[in-house]
């Protein structure tokens, strides 16, 4: 196998804080506990492009998202398969964060990637439709730093063709998350665990 290219190689020094933050929970989380059972390659085989914006507000966010988007595209499946965007200084709401999911829709629409690039999400308060905020299952979605993941539309088909049954995901990920419960994910991030 050849050697890829370190995607994060040109980071700056100022945002490695939020990359270990966030790489952490990829590990720990999304990946320790299989919460997607999809996330583990594109980790493993260097496919995985990580960039924080240093935007102040939605304007700012909406330059850095077309542009992380523009870049990603202009990469091949082979070199970068999905990109995480963290945000930390920009809609740390919830419900704020939550409505700019229709501005990023209509980004990947406005830059004619729809079919190519689709935006998931993922938020410190990440709360899902008729939960309680400290509802166990809202943690399937609670990275350290609200984040906007940009995915190939072609992987998530792929993705979705190997499994019988999507739904089962959730699923999974619930019956994980009630597991472990509170107590549990707060033991991920202590230090000697992972």
């Amino acid at each position: 196998m050849p050697d890829t290219p370190d995607l994060n190689a040109d980071a700056l020094p100022e945002d490695a804080p939020y990359i270990a933050d966030t790489t952490r929970w990829v590990e720990r989380a999304v990946i320790g506990l299989n919460l997607c059972p999809f996330a583990r390659a594109p980790l493993v085989q260097g496919k995985l492009r990580l960039r924080v914006s240093h935007a102040r507000d939605t304007d700012a966010l909406l330059d850095d998202l077309c542009g992380e988007l523009q870049s990603l595209n202009a990469l091949a499946p082979d070199e970068c398969e999905t990109g995480l965007l963290i945000h930390p200084f920009v809609l740390n709401d919830f419900l704020d964060y939550n409505d700019f999911l229709d501005v990023a829709d209509a980004a990947v629409q406005t830059l004619g990637l729809e079919g190519i690039w689709q935006v998931a999400t993922f938020n410190p308060r990440y709360q899902f439709a008729d939960t309680s905020p400290d509802d166990i299952a809202n943690f399937s979605n609670r990275s350290p730093w609200p984040t906007l993941h940009l995915l190939r539309e072609a992987s998530v088909e792929r993705a979705m063709a190997s499994m019988s049954d999507t739904d089962a995901i959730y699923r999974n990920n619930i019956a994980t998350l009630e597991r472990l419960g509170h107590t549990g994910w707060q033991a991920l991030w202590r230090d000697g665990k992972g």
